[in-house]
């Protein structure tokens, strides 16, 4: 039997407060009813049918929170996330970044023991990422992943550039968790779904049947393509993960601002558009935004030992 949750451990919850503040209404009821008993015996039939109705309606506080907390905890920290990469200011320098962010969360996918595969990838000139999609799983990816989301920005000398300049480039990374239970709703009446064929290697199959999807959701505005599996169906179904998640991303945008007041530390937002952090090549330096905290060595941060950043984040961060 699963004991009931402890009101009081939930003072400061933002998602319940509301639900324990009248629980500590009716637990002073109680508590007057009780005296009542004791001052005026006659009261008895009085204060017992007063007892009664506070011990229902406690009963059912405790289980709308242990509801909301319940659902909530199951959809914080999911074992699969989207990892989105594109690349930013910068041309062909930011998309060589792009690429350098990409390989940097697969090897920490790999250091963690979680699985990693490419979902659509669009690659520059040079062979950098302009954009792409990785579907990884495992425990706690989205718990250490989630504050990647925003504008990493670096400086340095491009291979390209003879005069030595240092150069600004961005590319923007977005974890968009996969949800067992989400609060997105979606009215089919709001997708518009096309197909076309996939281009790229796969076999005669997957060039000559329309296999590849994009849905766009027209509320939004918010545009999904999947042309990795070799089927129409699992592309779609696919791509309609990614457009739930995107949904449920936005969602989620949204309420952390809202209660980003209600916070200890505002470690983000999660919005793509905050710059969160600069790699310095020619000073070796790589600096969380946020956390107004420095990092040396940058080869190894990019060969995927970012362990300490995400650490750093997870132990300022009230939510983590």
């Amino acid at each position: 039997m699963t004991t009931p949750i402890n009101p009081l451990e939930y003072t400061d919850d933002h998602r319940v407060s509301f639900l324990v503040e009248e629980w500590k209404r009716l637990t002073q009821a109680e508590k007057d009813a009780h005296e009542l008993l004791e001052v005026d015996p006659s009261m008895k039939g009085l204060a017992e049918k007063e007892l009664s109705d506070i011990e229902t309606q406690k009963d059912a506080l405790i289980k709308q929170m242990e509801q909301i907390v319940g659902a909530d905890n199951e959809r914080e920290w999911p074992n699969e996330v989207i990892l989105e990469v594109r690349a930013g200011v910068g041309g062909e320098e930011a998309s060589l970044f792009a690429e350098e962010l990409a390989q940097m969360y697969l090897k920490y996918s790999q250091s963690r023991g979680w699985q990693a595969k490419k979902l659509e990838e669009s690659r520059s000139e040079l062979g950098g990422i302009k954009e792409a999609q990785f579907e990884i799983k495992g425990e706690n990816c989205y718990r250490e992943l989630q504050f990647e989301t925003g504008v990493h920005r670096v400086q340095r000398v491009p291979a390209t550039e003879k005069s030595g300049r240092i150069h600004t480039s961005t590319a923007t990374v977005a974890t968009l968790p996969i949800y067992k239970r989400t609060k997105v709703e979606i009215n089919p009446a709001d997708l518009e779904i096309e197909t076309s064929r996939s281009g790229g290697a796969g076999g005669q199959n997957v060039n000559k049947v329309e296999t590849a999807v994009r849905i766009i959701h027209k509320p939004t505005g918010i545009d999904v393509r999947c042309t990795v599996e070799r089927s129409q169906q699992a592309n779609k179904e696919r791509a309609m993960k990614l457009l739930v998640s995107r949904l449920q991303q936005k969602k989620d945008e949204e309420e952390a601002m809202s209660r980003a007041a209600d916070r200890k530390l505002q470690v983000g937002t999660g919005d793509r558009s905050e710059k969160i952090r600069t790699y310095n090549f020619p000073q070796d330096r790589v600096t969380d935004h946020r956390l107004k905290e420095n990092w040396s060595n940058i080869p190894k941060i990019l060969a995927g030992g970012m362990g300490p950043i995400i650490e750093a984040l997870r132990a300022l961060d009230t939510d983590a």
